[in-house]
């Protein structure tokens, strides 16, 4: 009898256990961190398509009243942040702050300049060889282009004084480090501060595109043969230079 006891007592502290451990990771990823993965080129070389992420969501904390009691921080210029796309919500996008409320930016054959002083900016890259008026000498009220949100290009218009583009307060100009691959603030407008989630803390994990290594008689189209080739390829794709790697 008593050691019937005990095997009933062993079992409910194993579920004791596991329900803890589930509760606390339920609280840590509602609350704490979030995964997240890089799906486009916009923030190369900072980020790379491929690379996944772990999301810091108490940085700036979320309004209320704790953000007076708990040490949280301002989103400044120059952070990475993590945000819901303010077109469609549902998705999220990961940009760099470049204005901050108040602020005046504008560019200058590719060159950001904010509140009259250029920005150094060592991340960030060009690819495109070709001089686009409206993306390299933002902001440019006569010269709309494919992609732009019709909402924001009558937006614009009212906030531009003597050739710089006004942040308005609550809101935040972001861009890509891949300056010429990226749509952002130029193309659809501000952040709205309640939309950014978090600031990436952690690159946990990043893998090469398995296109690069499929055989070439193989058909790109075959999602199964592509997740079989990566399950069975995982070491030789797995970025192990970029793994636990910390975002700034």
């Amino acid at each position: 009898m008593e050691v019937a006891k005990g095997r009933q007592s062993s079992w409910v502290g194993s579920v004791q256990s596991l329900l803890g451990t589930v509760i606390i990771a339920v609280f840590v990823i509602t609350f704490v961190v979030q995964a997240f993965q890089i799906p486009s080129e916009s923030m190369e070389n900072t980020l790379l398509i491929g690379d996944y992420l772990l999301v810091d969501k108490l940085q700036y904390g979320g309004g209320g009243i704790w953000d007076r009691i708990m040490p949280y921080r301002h989103v400044h210029r120059g952070d990475i942040v993590v945000f819901h796309y303010p077109v469609h919500p549902s998705q999220h996008f990961v940009k760099r702050v470049v204005g901050v409320p108040g602020d005046r930016v504008r560019l200058i054959n590719r060159q950001v300049y904010v509140n009259g002083t250029p920005l150094k900016e060592p991340y960030v890259i060009h690819s495109s060889p070709m001089h686009d008026p409206f993306r390299d000498e933002f902001p440019r009220l006569n010269v709309p282009v494919p992609g732009l949100e019709g909402t924001w290009w009558l937006q614009m218009r009212k906030l531009v004084e003597d050739g710089a583009l006004i942040v308005p307060e609550g809101y935040y100009f972001v861009l890509g480090d891949n300056r010429d691959e990226s749509l952002d603030s130029r193309y659809w407008g501000f952040v709205p501060r309640e939309n950014i989630i978090g600031r990436p803390l952690l690159i946990y994990w990043s893998l090469r595109s398995t296109n690069d290594n499929l055989p070439a008689s193989s058909v790109a189209s075959d999602k199964f043969y592509r997740f079989a080739y990566a399950v069975s390829h995982l070491f030789e794709i797995t970025r192990w230079n970029r793994t636990f790697r910390l975002v700034n």
